[in-house]
């Protein structure tokens, strides 16, 4: 009997069919483990900067606000869409943190569904881009980006970031201007929500190799000229992106000097950052493959071990050359690898901003690059081997419920700040930074012998740390203890002589305790 053929149309809906399922059950998995967040509480952390405590947001928007966002350089930073991000959550849900952090959640759903539908677009390979998707959506080290409502600018940028690419994909299949000029719009609006997207022109440029494959990959394996021409008429194309990088690196650096976040060579020198970036992208490539012991602050810790330093710039060379060598065999290696390690050249410590030696959040995009190389490479690595697709599905399974269940222990550690900090103590050491803002938090909750505990803790590690001097005296001076109180002040402005604030601690503490004569003086 003769057997009918399948239709096109029918492979056509079954493929549909089976992407807006995958969608819908990443969503709900998605949604699943983050809905924890509300009964979460704003942080003490950053969040009343950009929202609890910020005039300009909390009266939502309004005509002057909106062209404060375009204008200021509050948070050391120039990013008008995040503030209006934020003002529009401050009109609909008021102050209530679950509204806020139901945004982030939403915002975080929707890029790992336009991470799904740009690498199904531009592969064709529905389950590799799925599973890219779903490691990006369930990941660890992605709390702290969707965790924390300061964040708000890495989930947005991302999200434009991955609109960007989704169009350019666009672009380059049909040649039609206005999906280019789409792309730039997106582009301009993750720039404006937070300037770590100016590496994206480079990964535009890498996705140019693999996997829109618009490289002549015959002239590149015996490396004839051709591939340079091609190289340069790409690198043109994308001049107005390179332009809106270039400005918006311009202009952050200005607002991040300007408000005294970049710290100058004297603080940390040149070589010091150098060591500090290569272990850095060593520890978040371990955190990547065995997330633990994540936390809010990673404080620097010097100096650097030796065998940390060159063992870490091996294994950054030895991989790099590896996925060079292999390039034309397996392209999506070279392409996952240096998306991880050029979307980290702007946070990964060269132009030192804050105290931290690395962050959590900083991996929110370049992660995809290594969920590339995996999502792709273990089924070649694979090929051959009986019963794979049947292993590897179980394999996949496993590794993304683990990941989720990862996910939810970790968002317990966000429910406030003193969880938090807790939390971070627990996993660093000599972090004398967290023990200050847990100190912080508690003297809040009235528990001022916890707090003075923890400001103790914070000189300990760092005798000169001005702020945790003058609130350990506030707190001394809250429980009576005037005589100790003084003797902070007085090491605080020791510390910072020329600070007003601190002298009039002082004076009021010299009142109090009677001495008149000192206190005028």
């Amino acid at each position: 009997m003769l057997q009918r053929l399948p239709s096109p149309i029918n492979e056509k809906c079954g493929r549909v069919r089976n992407l807006v399922l995958i969608c819908l059950a990443l969503t709900v998995i998605v949604l699943s483990v983050y809905m924890q967040e509300r009964n979460h509480l704003f942080l003490g952390f950053d969040d009343d900067e950009y929202v609890t405590n910020n005039h300009h947001v909390t009266s939502g928007l309004t005509g002057e606000n909106i062209l404060w966002a375009f204008t200021s350089f509050d948070a050391a930073n120039w990013h008008p869409v995040t503030w209006l991000s934020h003002m529009a959550d401050v009109q609909f849900y008021g102050l209530n943190p679950r509204g806020h952090l139901l945004t982030n959640v939403v915002i975080h759903t929707l890029s790992s569904i336009l991470l799904l539908l740009l690498f199904y677009r531009v592969t064709g390979s529905l389950w590799k881009s799925s599973f890219v998707a779903a490691l990006f959506a369930l990941h660890p080290l992605h709390v702290e980006s969707v965790a924390w409502v300061a964040e708000r600018k890495d989930v947005l940028s991302t999200f434009f970031c991955l609109l960007t690419l989704l169009f350019y994909s666009e672009y380059v299949s049909k040649q039609k201007p206005k999906l280019y000029i789409l792309s730039l719009f997106f582009f301009m609006l993750g720039l404006m929500s937070k300037p770590m997207l100016v590496t994206i022109p480079m990964v535009m440029l890498m996705m140019d190799f693999w996997p829109l494959e618009r490289y002549p990959l015959e002239g590149l394996e015996h490396g004839q000229g051709q591939v340079i021409s091609r190289l340069i008429l790409l690198i043109k194309e994308k001049i107005p992106f390179f332009v809106c990088s270039f400005l918006s690196a311009v202009i952050t650096i200005y607002a991040q000097d300007n408000s005294g976040a970049i710290k100058s060579f004297d603080e940390l020198s040149f070589v010091l950052r150098m060591e500090n970036a290569l272990i850095a992208y060593a520890k978040y490539i371990c955190k990547t493959f065995w997330p633990h012991d994540l936390a809010v602050f990673y404080p620097i810790s010097l100096p650097f071990p030796f065998w940390q330093v060159i063992g870490s710039l091996s294994v950054l060379l030895l991989i790099s050359g590896a996925v060079i060598w292999f390039r034309c065999g397996y392209p999506y290696l070279a392409v996952g690898w240096f998306w991880f390690l050029i979307t980290l050249v702007p946070v990964i410590g060269l132009i030192q901003v804050g105290g931290q030696s690395m962050a959590d959040r900083y991996t929110y995009i370049p992660l995809i690059g290594l969920f590339i190389m995996v999502a792709w490479g273990v089924p070649d690595l694979t090929r051959g081997l009986k019963y794979r697709d049947g292993i590897l599905a179980l394999l996949a399974g496993v590794v993304i419920t683990a990941l989720a269940a990862l996910t939810w222990k970790q968002l317990g550690y966000w429910q406030d700040d003193i969880s938090l900090f807790r939390h971070t103590l627990q996993v660093t050491a000599d972090n004398s930074f967290i023990n200050y803002n847990l100190g912080v938090s508690l003297a809040e909750k009235g528990d001022l012998d916890a707090a003075i505990h923890e400001y103790q803790e914070a000189i300990r590690i760092n005798s000169t740390y001005k702020e945790a001097h003058t609130n350990l005296g506030i707190a001394l001076a809250n429980k009576g203890d005037l005589d100790a109180a003084i003797q902070e002040f007085r090491e605080a402005l020791r510390i910072s002589p020329g600070e007003t604030k601190l002298r009039n601690n002082l004076e009021l503490a010299l009142m109090q305790k009677g001495k008149q004569g000192e206190a005028r003086k």
